[in-house]
């Protein structure tokens, strides 16, 4: 069998097409590189050399355009690197972290500027103790050597130690006696809370398997359903969706809760805008005036000074006199869609459970295989509602609420003292209280 020859490249004619590359550097203007022509391929070992050197050649213009591109490249990460750092030096120096100047500061600048000073003066504390361990770290003395003996640093005289030995045997005193204690008390705090919250977390476990074993879940009255189905059964819901700046997806959200299937007399649609952006409030106005028209009981409410946040806006929305004719609240966020059934599903396990005060619905979630993000994020939360929600709402009739996808009795809002500005934690600020106060709560893990 013969080898297949490889002179087939040397037969018939090859016409060279130029190749322009364009420098972005300014002192390099263009550069021609020729293909080869006619003449390169001649067999002659003559002619083969001199193609070859022109082919280096070629080879090494690249190979410098490369290298031109990946300086650039590093320069201008370089600079972008100096900028940012320059920025954050001056943010931090003058006491500023935010990226707008036009917004007023109602904050005490004198206790501000005591507050950075302290933040400062801490982090240059750590930085002198870290220089001074890594000095004595290079001079043999660290945990791991045998040389530093405390009966040796004690005991040895004065006279034959130098400053720095003096120094270190005095932190060194300090850390025993005053930082070491404390220290090893916040360790072992914190292994206990560790236990303490695995032990938790296996309790959970555990209920979650009984739960799915026993197939137990919340059902509601059969008087409830068939009230509901048949007599109807349909009491007074006022629907809120408090919002801010969410020009994203207020428009999906108004919409899943006007499509809500619930007699339009007996619900009312609160849009509690919170948006300081006249573009976008505006947006939210057209968009409730356009499901006015369609008949639709929604009504929108802008408050000019945002007191409280999510809590004052919630708070400013149960303010109002009609809010008396309702017996139950439902609360969505700006970026929750509610299935038309949602009330349907959770209304009646309110009937003839009086001491009932919450029934809350689990959350899913529409981009949750989008990413590794999302999907960790979506972990999370699945083992959030349940095994945590499902278990302590079966067991104990108590869990946190979510500030969303619930269903609250007015009445029981009212007897825990309604909405507090104290925190940022509003829903479980309530939730705590309604409990203290004998309310009880019903997780549907079903109801999405």
């Amino acid at each position: 069998m013969a080898l297949p020859s490889f002179n087939w490249w040397g037969k018939g004619s090859h016409k060279g097409t130029p190749v322009v590359v364009t420098m972005e550097n300014p002192n390099w203007s263009m550069v021609e590189l020729e293909a080869p022509s006619e003449s390169d391929f001649q067999t002659s070992t003559v002619t083969q050399e001199k193609a070859r050197g022109k082919n280096a050649k070629q080879l090494t213009w690249v190979l410098l355009l490369k290298a031109h591109r990946a300086a650039g490249c590093l320069t201008s990460v370089a600079s972008t690197l100096f900028s940012l750092g320059s920025t954050i030096r001056r943010r931090v120096i003058s006491g500023r972290t935010d990226n707008n100047d036009s917004t007023p500061s109602t904050e005490n600048k004198t206790v501000k500027t005591r507050f950075y000073n302290c933040i400062k003066a801490f982090l240059w504390l750590s930085l002198l103790l870290l220089g001074f361990e890594i000095a004595a770290y290079f001079k043999g003395w660290h945990f791991g050597a045998p040389k530093l003996q405390l009966q040796y640093i004690f005991t040895a005289p004065f006279g034959v130690r130098d400053l720095f030995d003096g120094l270190y045997t005095r932190w060194v005193l300090i850390r025993v006696g005053y930082l070491a204690p404390p220290l090893q008390f916040l360790a072992n705090v914190c292994i206990i809370l560790f236990i303490v919250q695995s032990l938790d977390r296996l309790v959970l476990c555990l209920g979650c398997f009984w739960i799915r074993f026993k197939k137990i879940k919340p059902i509601p009255k059969q008087d409830a359903i068939v009230d509901l189905e048949e007599n109807g059964f349909f009491p007074m819901v006022l629907v809120q969706i408090p919002m801010c700046n969410e020009k994203e997806v207020y428009q999906q959200s108004i919409a899943a809760v006007c499509n809500l299937d619930w007699p339009k007399s007996n619900i009312l649609i609160q849009v509690l805008d919170d948006s300081d952006e006249p573009t976008t409030q505006l947006l939210i106005k057209e968009e409730v005036h356009k499901w006015q028209q369609d008949g639709a009981r929604i009504v929108y409410r802008h408050r000019v000074i945002r007191d409280g946040y999510k809590a004052g806006n919630l708070k400013s929305g149960m303010s109002y006199s009609y809010v008396k004719e309702y017996e139950f609240v439902a609360i969505f966020d700006a970026d929750f869609q509610p299935a038309p059934d949602f009330l349907k599903r959770t209304i009646p396990h309110f009937k003839d459970n009086e001491d009932v005060g919450l029934v809350q619905a689990r959350w899913s979630f529409v981009n949750k295989d989008e990413n590794l993000l999302t999907r960790l994020q979506n972990v999370n939360l699945s083992f959030h509602f349940e095994v945590e929600q499902q278990v302590n709402g079966v067991f104990i009739n108590f869990f946190g609420f979510n500030g969303t996808a619930g269903v609250w009795r007015i009445k029981a809002l009212e007897e825990s003292g309604g909405w507090l500005e104290r925190t940022t934690v509003e829903d479980m600020d309530i939730a705590v209280r309604a409990h203290l106060h004998g309310w009880k709560f019903v997780f549907l893990n079903d109801v999405e």
